[in-house]
């Protein structure tokens, strides 16, 4: 599975950009929200989730950690696509969707082009409660990731831990013993935590 894309951007679209990696293009899907981040810029890391059919590998990219877990999310559902669910990042921000689904709100996640009544209300029903879960206080954004925290964080999620537990495990150490520097130290002290 690829988990990231970094490398110069050869072409931009609102839907799709295309990042060079060693003289192969690699397409991803995009929506507005990552659209509006990466116009700008020469050269950009995007995250990726890989979807494989019978027919067809699509690659979807993201800005950030916080769009892709909401991708996952909604791809889980049944009758949700992956092509409706960018269509619902590009419509509303992470944080507008979220806040529709843990509030209820279906007239606005009905408003998305192809959501109707039934799949908006399966949506909230789906996601209501995981999601009133992470913006209780366990989703953790860490500022300021240095190498050696990326690298930690991507052992603990190649040792079976989700990505939410590992930031938190890692955020808690960093703020607890604020001179933890080596990605072994890291790690040590984060699996002591969970």
């Amino acid at each position: 599975m690829i988990d990231y894309i970094n490398g110069p951007i050869t072409f931009k679209s609102p839907t799709y950009i295309v990042i060079d990696i060693t003289g192969v293009g690699y397409h991803l899907n995009i929506s507005l929200n990552t659209y509006e981040k990466v116009v700008n810029l020469q050269e950009c890391k995007l995250l990726t989730h890989q979807v494989i059919k019978e027919d067809m590998h699509q690659l979807f990219g993201f800005f950030d950690e916080d769009e892709r877990v909401l991708f996952r999310h909604l791809i889980s559902i049944p009758g949700v696509g992956p092509n409706t669910a960018r269509m619902m990042l590009s419509s509303l921000s992470p944080e507008e969707l979220k806040h529709a689904i843990i509030s209820g709100d279906i007239s606005l996640i009905k408003s998305v082009k192809g959501v109707g009544p039934k799949t908006a209300q399966r949506i909230i029903i789906e996601l209501q409660d995981s999601l009133k879960k992470t913006t209780a206080g366990d989703l953790i954004v860490i500022t300021g990731k240095t190498k050696a925290v990326e690298e930690a964080l991507a052992a603990m999620q190649t040792l079976g831990f989700q990505r939410m537990q590992a930031e938190k495990a890692i955020s808690t150490v960093l703020k607890n013993i604020p001179g933890t520097q080596s990605v072994e130290e890291l790690l040590k002290q984060a699996l002591k935590l969970i």
